[in-house]
């Protein structure tokens, strides 16, 4: 049964790893040709604007995730036509939420761009990439949204085809759109638009298949279900929303402390911590599916073991990656510094050197997030995740700036993780020693 187990963990695991590694390379990709077309300028002002990213990537992964999780524990009770109403809710959520979103990209961008930290020099090219992605919200949205229901049908290699095949789209159109084009941010911004399409037509192979579990009803759309959709979707939704927050925090410190070329220089470490980040939400997406089934039914032992193996795993990814940037640092700074300023090289080497530390600790913490939440632990899941972006992470930052300058916004991020580990360790001693109490009784 272990063996079994273990190999299923492995399957799931890596396609998501893989998939969600491919779907980071939408922002890495922009990242690259930006900073090659338009210089320091351009890399700071994508580097302003992919908090809005990470908010939209954020509320596709609290539906889809949020309405898979409910999906797959309905579909372990045979309770289908129930499931298949909480994948349709689901989609016209998304649906909704994305035209919410669109409206505020006609009407609202400048003002919003102006928040995020945008200068005279840096505001025309900020506004440009926010006016575009918001726009297209929807196609974000919904394509995460497909990617986590047709995960947890039983085929987590479409949704890695999916991920891949959108995200490699969007490297060849970002060539086409910045270059030959010449369309500048706006290329970029609407080549990022168009992969989450691409891949959406990957996805629709699914419901070809006769096996799949997943039916569109059209019904009126079922209110009351969203709570429970969102709440069970909320870590995913807090781990994007908190790394949005800390991307404006960070930017607006860094711009007190080295201006415009301190925000290129971290839109660098931010934009391959995105990458690093993608893989451990890539395990824990992977786990998700195996949690939810074996929690459906109240296969406790199994339930823990997958927890077991993951913790383990995004250890061992987080060692990989560090002594990754350790050997090839200067390189991977060379690759977006087009320029070669030697300012945004001295900056961004120091950062990736001390700022992926936290890795060690990032990938446990949201693993044990999506855990929680996978196990019917919403509360206790918003919890971690909350603390990881807003509670802990954003007074240390300027706390710590104003100590130790740059360093402390390098640290600020290693010193949450490791607090967060701490939160989750003591949650889970505590847990134990109430079910202990409850069976004495």
């Amino acid at each position: 049964m272990e063996k079994t187990l273990f190999k299923n963990f492995i399957k799931y695991a890596s396609l998501n790893i893989l998939g969600m590694m491919g779907l980071s390379l939408y922002i890495l990709a922009d990242t690259y040709f930006v900073s090659k077309a338009m210089g320091p300028t351009g890399l700071a002002s994508l580097n302003l604007s992919i908090s809005i990213y990470s908010v939209i990537h954020g509320i596709g992964l609290m539906i889809g995730i949020g309405g898979a999780s409910r999906f797959s524990i309905l579909k372990s009770q045979n309770e289908i036509g129930k499931a298949s109403i909480v994948f349709s809710t689901a989609i016209k959520t998304g649906i909704i939420i994305g035209m919410l979103l669109a409206i505020l990209g006609v009407f609202g961008t400048e003002h919003l761009a102006l928040a995020l930290g945008a200068d005279s020099a840096t505001l025309a090219l900020t506004q440009t990439y926010l006016t575009t992605i918001l726009f297209f919200a929807m196609l974000f949205i919904v394509n995460n949204i497909l990617l986590a229901f047709v995960r947890n049908d039983n085929n987590p290699k479409l949704s890695m085809i999916a991920m891949l095949v959108g995200s490699f789209s969007n490297v060849i159109l970002d060539y086409i759109l910045i270059f030959p084009l010449d369309m500048g941010m706006f290329g970029a911004a609407f080549a990022t638009t168009l992969a989450p399409l691409i891949s959406i037509f990957v996805l629709l192979l699914h419901f070809i298949d006769k096996k799949n579990a997943l039916a569109f009803w059209k019904s009126k759309l079922q209110w009351n279900l969203i709570p429970d959709i969102l709440s069970l979707g909320s870590s995913a939704f807090i781990i994007e929303v908190s790394s949005a927050v800390v991307l404006i925090t960070f930017n607006l410190v860094i711009l007190g402390i080295e201006g415009n070329l301190g925000v290129a220089a971290y839109g660098i470490v931010a934009n391959l911590a995105l990458v690093g980040i993608a893989v451990f939400t890539g395990l824990s997406q992977g786990i998700q599916p195996l949690i939810s089934k074996h929690y459906g039914l109240k296969e406790h032992a199994e339930t823990r073991k997958v927890r077991q193996f993951s913790v383990l795993t995004s250890v061992a990814i987080a060692m990989i990656i560090y002594i990754f940037i350790l050997l090839f640092s200067d390189s991977i700074i060379q690759i977006f510094n087009s320029e070669n300023n030697m300012e945004i090289a001295r900056i961004a080497e120091i950062g990736l050197k001390v700022y992926f530390i936290g890795f060690l600790f990032a990938g446990v913490n949201i693993v044990t997030a999506i855990f929680l939440s996978a196990t019917e632990n919403p509360k206790d899941a918003f919890f971690i995740t909350i603390a990881r972006g807003l509670v802990i992470m954003v007074p240390l930052v300027l706390i710590l700036s104003n100590i130790l300058g740059m360093m402390g916004v390098w640290l600020a991020f290693v010193v949450t993780e490791f607090l967060v580990t701490l939160l989750g360790i003591y949650l889970k001693e505590k847990k134990k020693e109430i079910v202990y109490v409850k069976q004495a009784a």
